[in-house]
């Protein structure tokens, strides 16, 4: 086995951007090895390096640019877990990472020229939670920034060489605070978390920092891949047979996959099922597992890209003779939408889901059951998207939760008397759960009844808490962290 092949990841932080200094060319500013420059000799670390560099530079998506990084490079097998590893590992611990490696090169990380820098903390990861062998993550960095700005060669090598003095408990030991004085500043560099991330997760789980620290340490797991059976199309048992996968825990159409590639799957090229976090499924579920006095034709989701939840509300309606209404504001996103229910009985409509009651197609008191996965912080995904822990800010909330209580007060004029909505987040942060959904409902007009959601799940399921809300969790259910609240309209 060679040296770069063992090792877990762990870990993610972004400084602000630097200015460039000596060395610092145009082909460093782009993250890839210079024309003419001499390549790092492994093609996995590179592809790393260059997913790294653009999350940064570009603010691009470490999913997508990595898939399209390993693709164009030939990269597969080993090779490519390796990438994804380095990847996904240096984006989670990137505060941590940022605190040593400024610590052993004697200065802010905001100093360091960007490209030098994506490459020491590519290394710094290998040397700390990997079980690379330190000559090999040394020598292999050293190369890496040679390649980029070949004038920080020996800064690397220094600043590599400190690191590596050093085992990792010993480092946090050093730069973390004491835990008596500052847990919640502990935690954030125990478990490479932004202090407010920390304190939003702590006041959702009731202040329990215990707890937290559970929650923090799952959230630093790379999750596997969860499969979604469509209803009337495949059976979750025939599926998890099928791809050599394992049946949900809780949703009767998840799939849990034991590795290989999504993307190859013929039961996603057929539309047999598609790739769905089980929380996803299960709030989802919910909406159409309460009861419901007469009509149950008609159902709208109002902000339905990329399809996920929308292909399994279009399957259910297939069984039930019943329509769904998918609306999407962003064009691409509807174009998801649209071949993500191919075949199902849903119209997508391009507009925005705020304009109930002011467009023909989205009239006041015309359906049965709404969904409202409302745009948010995501940070009830961040195992799936390591880089958005240091990306969002607490300055996003206001923007979102304003979008959220607009969609929430829409959908409750769209629902008509007696019909239910269910409001949907993929985060725990309770500005935009339980705040949304009190101003929301208060605002709309319209006299709702809070439902109680947990009978409308699974039996069985841990943790679900007093109600009538319900907030999934990682480390409790093994989903994203899902927050849902279902509404009934009274007359």
């Amino acid at each position: 086995m060679s040296d770069h092949r063992a090792g877990r990841p762990h870990g993610s932080g972004r400084p602000p951007r630097a200015a460039g200094g000596p060395g610092y060319s145009r082909d460093a500013r782009s993250g890839r090895a210079p024309r003419g420059g001499r390549p790092p000799s492994d093609p996995a670390r590179q592809a790393a390096y260059e997913a790294i560099a653009a999350v940064h530079r570009d603010d691009a998506y470490a999913n997508l640019v990595l898939a399209d990084i390993l693709r164009d490079m030939g990269l597969s097998g080993r090779d490519a877990a390796f990438a994804t590893e380095l990847t996904y590992g240096t984006l989670r611990a990137l505060g941590t990472l940022d605190l040593i490696v400024g610590s052993a090169a004697g200065r802010d990380v905001a100093r360091i020229d960007p490209p030098a820098r994506d490459a020491l903390r590519l290394g710094a990861y290998q040397l700390l939670y990997t079980r690379v062998p330190d000559h090999a993550a040394v020598n292999q960095t050293v190369d890496l920034v040679r390649s980029v700005v070949p004038g920080a060669a020996g800064f690397a090598n220094a600043v590599m060489r400190t690191i590596s003095e050093t085992p990792l408990d010993k480092w946090l030991e050093r730069l973390a605070p004491a835990y008596d004085a500052d847990p919640v500043g502990n935690l954030s560099v125990l478990h490479n978390h932004p202090q407010w991330i920390v304190r939003a997760f702590a006041e959702a789980l009731g202040g329990d920092l215990e707890e937290t620290a559970r929650l923090l340490i799952e959230d630093n797991q790379a999750p596997i891949v969860h499969l979604c059976a469509r209803p009337g199309r495949a059976d979750a048992v025939e599926l998890a047979d099928e791809v050599d996968g394992v049946p949900g825990a809780f949703s009767p159409y998840a799939v849990y996959l034991n590795g290989g590639s999504p993307r190859e799957l013929a039961a996603i090229a057929e539309g047999r099922a598609h790739v769905q976090d089980e929380g996803s499924q299960l709030v989802a579920a919910a909406l159409l597992a309460a009861p419901i006095e007469g009509r149950d034709t008609r159902w709208l989701d109002l902000c339905a890209g990329p399809g996920g939840k929308a292909g399994l509300l279009g399957s259910i309606a297939a069984l039930r003779n019943a329509e769904v209404t998918a609306v999407e504001v962003q064009e691409h996103r509807a174009r998801l939408v649209e071949h993500a229910t191919e075949g199902m009985p849903v119209t997508v409509l391009p507009m925005d889901g705020r304009s109930v009651g002011r467009d023909p197609d989205l009239p006041e008191e015309s359906f049965d059951r709404v969904l409202v996965d409302a745009p948010c912080t995501g940070l009830g995904s961040l195992r799936r998207r390591p880089e958005s822990r240091w990306r969002r800010q607490p300055s996003d909330l206001p923007a979102l939760t304003k979008l959220q209580r607009e969609l929430l007060v829409a959908a409750l004029r769209a629902v008509r008397p007696g019909g239910l909505v269910a409001y949907v987040t993929c985060s725990p942060h309770m500005v935009e759960t339980q705040v949304t959904v009190t101003e929301g409902s208060r605002r709309s007009g319209v006299e709702v009844d809070f439902v109680d959601a947990r009978p409308l799940l699974p039996p069985g399921m841990p943790g679900l808490g007093p109600g009538p809300t319900v907030q999934l969790w990682p480390h409790r259910h093994g989903t994203d962290a899902m927050f849902l609240a279902m509404l009934r309209r009274t007359a």
